[in-house]
């Protein structure tokens, strides 16, 4: 069982790998970014984060990861809910960072303890790091159901976020996580090396 928080994982459409590869992770606003990106979620949430200042940090300025799997949006990307295109689990690949890979570099980077647009969520400074599993806790970014009558806070913990700020250079970016043979096979066809891709079911809905 996992007891510590070592990655962070922020999901794109698998069209998006090869500019990934050449170039890295980027804002949205970044001169660096992709004219034939193509984009998956939801595109409300989206502008709302484009726009919203939370506790100082401009959120368009970062870009957010995930510190767990199965995130509540990919289980609406997946389905389609909430009027969000939906994208099947094979189009979908998590680029998988490491946190002390992070922590040894001068990137900033601020993190939370739940969804970073919600008002209940605090922010935590890079510095703050090393002391992550304290404040988030592993068994609630990696719990597979959200929606429980006694826990109903469960949902903004599961969502808590690692925020990037700036562009990620790809040399970060330690490996993908696919849903099947199949979606694998097509990464290292576009020249992903084999080794850097897991295949995880798991991950998925």
């Amino acid at each position: 069982m996992l007891t510590k928080l070592t990655y962070a994982f922020r999901i794109t459409h698998i069209a998006n790998i090869p500019y990934i590869e050449k170039v890295g992770l980027v804002r949205a606003d970044s001169p660096l970014r992709d004219p034939a990106y193509v984009s998956i979620g939801d595109k409300k949430v989206i502008e709302v984060r484009s726009n919203r200042i939370a506790q100082g940090h401009r959120l368009k300025d970062y870009i957010p990861f995930y510190l767990g799997p199965r995130s509540p949006m990919l289980y609406v990307i997946q389905h389609g809910y909430n009027g969000v295109q939906r994208v099947n689990a094979e189009d979908i690949v998590y680029c998988v960072v490491r946190l002390a890979d992070l922590q040894q570099s001068d990137i900033d980077l601020v993190f939370t303890d739940g969804h970073a647009l919600s008002v209940l969520s605090s922010y935590f400074e890079k510095k703050d790091l090393p002391r992550i599993d304290s404040v988030v806790k592993v068994q609630d970014v990696y719990s597979s159901q959200w929606n429980l009558e006694e826990d109903l806070d469960l949902k903004r913990r599961k969502e808590a976020e690692l925020l990037v700020k700036g562009d990620l250079a790809v040399d970060y970016i330690k490996g993908y996580v696919v849903y099947n043979d199949e979606a694998k096979e097509r990464l290292i066809a576009m020249g992903v090396p084999r080794e850097k891709v897991a295949v995880r079911p798991g991950y998925y809905f």
